[in-house]
């Protein structure tokens, strides 16, 4: 197994976020994490990154990490894209992308060319500020960054926010090649169809618990389920 969360807990001051939570991903699986605004998604990744303080069992790869820093648990191999797109914006693209490298220089499984390959967009701005690229573009620079850095597993929240339909079918393919090369991924989505279309595995999130476990088939059959957490 190459995550393993159970009975989390976090807080914020006295508000108890995470209420219990348990989720496992898999070697090479892509699992998503859906619900509502507010429900815990985001304080999940953060807790598991360590950035937000973790009470109970975080798992990587067969060692505890809860506790860890959050430079630990990104050197132990497990990639973080947030959702409000931090680039170095007086930095170019291509410097960007090499201060995802653990090493520099050193190469894993992504190098330039293959970012510039899915994403001709970063090619042709690859000189350019980072500061200067649309919303969009700054996200599929941050989710490449991460990708340098060359994670066995990559927590991704929310990549599809506020991006234009073509960019929206760009992550799409991405996220396929990500897992096509052997890494894990627990993407956090609003997006239905897109968790439907590239998941193995689905959680649903309510109120800082898990509220469903299932596979594709089953969600789309549990009416209750979506009209009740997660349709608006």
């Amino acid at each position: 197994m190459m995550l393993e969360v159970r009975d989390l807990h976090a807080y914020y001051g006295k508000s108890h976020i995470l209420q219990g939570v348990d989720l496992t991903v898999g070697e090479g699986e892509i699992v998503s994490l859906l619900g509502r605004n507010g429900v815990g998604r985001s304080t999940t990744c953060k807790a598991v990154m360590g950035l937000v303080k973790p009470h109970g069992s975080v798992v990587f790869k067969g060692k505890p990490v809860s506790g860890l820093q959050p430079e630990q648990i990104a050197h132990a191999g497990i990639g973080y894209v947030p959702e409000d797109r931090q680039v170095f914006p007086a930095l170019t693209v291509q410097q960007n992308l090499e201060l995802g490298l653990k090493r520099a220089g050193k190469f894993g499984r992504w190098n330039f060319e293959d970012v510039y390959q899915l994403f001709p967009n970063l090619s042709q701005r690859r000189h350019n500020p980072a500061g200067v690229l649309s919303g969009g573009e700054q996200q599929m620079l941050t989710m490449c960054r991460t990708l340098m850095g060359d994670p066995d597993l990559v927590i991704i929240d929310e990549p599809t926010e506020g991006l234009a339909p073509k960019l929206v079918e760009q992550v799409g393919t991405l996220l396929d090649e990500i897992a096509r090369r052997g890494v894990s991924i627990l993407l956090v989505e609003q997006k239905l169809a897109i968790a439907l279309r590239i998941s193995k595995r689905l959680y649903v999130m309510g109120h800082g618990r898990i509220v469903f476990e299932g596979d594709t088939a089953s969600l789309q059959a549990n009416v209750g389920v979506r009209k009740e957490w997660l349709e608006v």
